[in-house]
């Protein structure tokens, strides 16, 4: 069996982007693996976009449908689907592209090391300006230099630098050993905000051993992304800054033992009841009604949203005075 199988959720419109992250697989240098392609009911079926790829991946390839659940239930699909003999899970969106070295570098730093997780940097882009290196990360973390070139770092606490700000780890660069394949999986529930960061967390804090290297896995893609089109104006906003509220309040039973962290998770916490609201705000200054039942469901979660809206309000009405 092969050393490497590759979990890709699809659920795309447009023809030829499966057909692009797999190219890039199948251009590797690292050559032994094999793939799960996990169909989340995608409008244009996987095996529709399959049809007409080259006849030496067909026995690489195995696809799962499922019924739409969501990027984290399908990849949870995936995991539960990953042969025993296989080692390493290297995960891959389907509107993403793998450089060439990435299963080689991983493969190779993770043996050398005994490391049970490890992240690649992402491509730079000007549509993604948001995410950066872990040469950039180096620079204001104390780690220690495992390889200079590439560059290989390992941080301590990394849990820890990672609330700070998550925007150097992205899931097609992650690659993960079976003993955190085997046990930890996704909050389908959280399909709108932050399951990723809970993955990140939970193999973060299990792993003997993750590193991290500079050169980068991957490069984003233009597909169907369920993030990119949410703005403070979406019908959706509101209810993926209340998943955003539920993931943090997870991790923050993550790390209730640490201050330092549970006070990062709080201030998280805050920004998103602020979000919440001024989207509510902003519903109504365009004479459109609030989204009661979600408000409702968030004050049942969450009561302190009030006390935010009593603080949102009453700095308002200073402004106002002013």
């Amino acid at each position: 069996m092969a050393s490497f199988t590759v979990v890709i959720p699809f659920y795309q419109r447009k023809k030829g982007i499966l057909s692009r992250a797999l190219k890039s697989i199948f251009a590797q240098s690292f050559k032994d693996f094999d793939i799960v392609i996990v169909d989340d009911q995608s409008p244009l079926s996987a095996e529709t976009e399959l049809r007409d790829s080259p006849a030496e991946w067909k026995p690489k390839i195995r696809v799962i449908r499922q019924e739409n659940g969501g990027p984290g239930a399908a990849r949870n699909t995936g995991l539960d689907n990953v042969p025993p003999e296989t080692r390493l899970v290297a995960l891959l969106d389907s509107d993403d592209i793998w450089r060439t070295d990435h299963l080689k570098n991983a493969h190779d730093f993770m043996t050398r090391f005994e490391a049970e997780c490890y992240f690649a940097s992402m491509q730079e882009s000007e549509e993604f300006y948001y995410h950066f290196g872990m040469a950039k990360l180096a620079e204001t973390e104390e780690g220690k230099t495992l390889v200079e070139d590439p560059l290989v770092l390992e941080i301590p606490e990394l849990a820890s630098v990672m609330l700070k700000d998550w925007a150097f780890l992205h899931l097609s660069c992650m690659v993960i050993a079976r003993p955190l394949f085997e046990t930890i999986r996704f909050d389908p529930a959280l399909r709108l905000a932050a399951e990723d960061v809970l993955f990140f967390a939970d193999c973060i804090l299990n792993a003997r051993r993750t590193v991290l290297c500079d050169t980068p896995g991957a490069a984003r893609g233009m597909g169907v992304n369920i993030f990119h089109g949410i703005d403070n104006q979406s019908p959706e906003f509101l209810q993926q800054q209340f998943n955003t509220l539920v993931a943090l309040d997870t991790l923050e039973t993550r790390f209730e033992d640490r201050p330092e962290d549970v006070a990062s998770i709080t201030s998280y916490k805050n920004i998103a009841r602020r979000q919440a609201l001024w989207s509510q705000a902003g519903r109504l200054k365009r004479r459109q009604s609030p989204d009661f039942g979600m408000l409702a469901r968030w004050v049942m979660h969450d009561p302190a949203i009030l006390g935010a809206a009593v603080k949102l309000g009453a700095g308002k009405l200073d402004r106002g005075r002013g």
